[in-house]
């Protein structure tokens, strides 16, 4: 699997310790440094279920300044795909990508469900 985080992120640090209290292996990925491309995003959202919004980090300071609120719905897919694509910081997190899987944010109930049942 892979964990893409910011290690700055209070939500992403602790999904980052739930799945080391729960031996879960992972790759970490710092999404700043390794931003998701396009077409990553592309595939994660059509695996995620979730729609394209749920990507978007709504409570961030970019995402606030570029007014993307009351931009988002006059964008096509693709133009929303290559501005996620254009700065990590725009990017919900954690995101954490599995095989036939993707869960975005921390909710812990949730990555229980997904992850623990399984074990």
């Amino acid at each position: 699997m892979i964990f893409v985080g910011y290690p700055r992120c209070s939500t992403s640090n602790k999904a980052q310790a739930w799945l080391d209290q729960n031996e879960i292996s992972y790759e970490f990925r710092h999404i700043k440094e390794n931003n998701p491309t396009a077409q990553e995003l592309k595939e994660w959202h059509e695996k995620s279920g979730l729609e394209l919004k749920r990507f978007f980090n709504t409570s961030g300071m970019l995402y606030k300044e570029m007014k993307l609120k009351d931009k988002l719905a006059s964008m096509s897919e693709a133009e929303q795909y290559e501005l996620l694509a254009s700065d990590g910081m725009l990017v919900k997190r954690p995101i954490l990508v599995g095989d036939d899987f993707v869960l975005v944010g921390f909710r812990q109930a949730q990555w229980e469900e997904r992850l623990l049942e399984n074990k």
